[in-house]
């Protein structure tokens, strides 16, 4: 029988994805491992192969580029020697915002009059008219909230079924400049920094250290004409991974089940982007040196600012590090990346006068913040940890190797 060809979940989140091109034309030999069709998640783009083998077959109902559709869709077939297509639309465990309407909305006689009545005669009107037409259950509630007739709006949904994006478009367009549509990247970043803020018991500690020694470690390595000269966040994920393996906590994970501690310490970078703030992790730092950590996290910076990472390059991360002082920040609070324990924010380092016995000495301060989840460590072991971080950074030598 027919393969449905299908869209995939990309990320922990995901519930559509934006449809960008067939690698694949109607009627082209599909074998396993073969990019099919291209498609945008959550923070990537990827091409998406086939676990199977046969030929082709796209819909006249395919999709478009720029579709947003919903995982598990199914948006063609792979079909074996001698087997028809199926006839009819593609089911699908969701809508797709390109289908045109199939059938009218019922009409409400009753809200005809609604221009000239009353917000709150407009909103009883409008719930007797979502109780007769089809419509999702968030545009029930927004029908409901915003007083908006539904009985003339053509569905955007499945056979017309009316969605919360339907109700939204009849808010009146308010002249406060142009707004900026908002992303799948965006969508997923607001996503998590909410769910991160509702689901964590977050916590900041914040501590001074002497960095002085860590900037001459640096100098040394520019003077010595180093291919690569490791940058702070490098020396920075070596420390955390030293503190870690003292301090495992910081990198376990909540769970229903129970406390998960970190398997491997796999440390996360947050990288500034044009489409948004993205995460890729570095995989078992403790066993990279130095060198091989900085050439590691230059290739990842370079492919999330091209946009050429794919979904698993950002999971399975077990603590954060990012880093603001660029920026001139000193100090600020991170938010956790869930379900990870904590989150190091790194501040500026700043040449400032500091008191050395009776004497007044020029140090090279830096200000980390870690932002901890309180369900899963306490205080004092996220300071303790903390406190060894500190130490690596004030004594550095002894943990990086070449």
């Amino acid at each position: 029988m027919p393969i449905p060809v299908s869209i995939p979940r990309l990320g922990w989140n995901m519930e559509e994805g934006v449809f960008v091109e067939w690698l694949k034309a109607d009627g082209d030999a599909v074998k396993s491992g073969d990019a099919v069709f291209r498609l945008e998640g959550e923070k990537a783009t990827e091409d998406i192969e086939s676990l199977d083998v046969g030929t082709l077959h796209i819909p006249a109902t395919g999709p478009k580029m720029g579709d947003r559709l919903p995982v598990g869709a199914v948006i063609g077939y792979l079909l074996q020697a001698g087997e028809a297509p199926p006839t009819g639309a593609p089911p699908t465990n969701g809508e797709s915002t390109h289908a045109p309407p199939t059938a009218e909305v019922v009409e409400n006689p009753s809200t005809a009059s609604e221009n000239v009545q009353p917000l709150a005669d407009r909103a009883n009107h409008a719930e007797a008219a979502v109780a007769l037409t089809a419509i999702t259950p968030r545009a029930r509630r927004l029908a409901a909230r915003t007083g908006a007739d539904v009985s003339h709006v053509r569905g955007t949904g499945r056979n017309g079924r009316v969605r919360e994006r339907d109700i939204a478009a009849l808010a009146p367009t308010v002249p406060s400049g142009d707004t900026i549509p908002l992303t799948a990247t965006r969508r997923a970043i607001a996503a998590k920094m909410v769910e991160s803020r509702q689901t964590t018991a977050p916590v900041t500690l914040t501590a001074q250290v002497d960095a002085t020694n860590l900037v001459n470690l640096r100098e040394q390595f520019k003077a010595a004409g180093s291919e690569r000269v490791p940058s702070y966040t490098d020396f920075l994920l070596k420390f955390a991974a030293v503190a870690l393996q003292k301090h495992s906590g910081l990198a376990s994970q909540w769970t229903d089940a129970g406390i998960v501690p970190a398997k491997s310490l796999d440390i996360g970078i947050a990288v500034d982007t044009e489409s948004g703030l993205l995460v890729p992790v570095v995989r078992n730092v403790p066993a990279l040196g130095l060198r091989q950590l900085a050439e590691q996290t230059s290739q990842l910076i370079d492919r999330t600012r091209r946009g050429a990472l794919s979904t698993r390059d950002m999971q399975g991360g077990c603590f954060t590090i990012t880093n603001l002082g660029a920026f001139g920040i000193d100090a600020f609070t991170p938010i956790i990346n869930a379900p990870e324990c904590a989150i190091l924010g790194v501040g500026r380092i700043e040449r400032r006068p500091v008191m050395d016995g009776d004497r007044v000495v020029g140090r090279d301060l830096l200000v980390l913040s870690l932002t901890f989840d309180h369900r899963i460590v306490d205080g004092a072991p996220a300071a303790r940890f903390l406190q060894a971080l500190a130490q690596c950074v004030e004594n550095p030598a002894p943990w990086v190797s070449s």
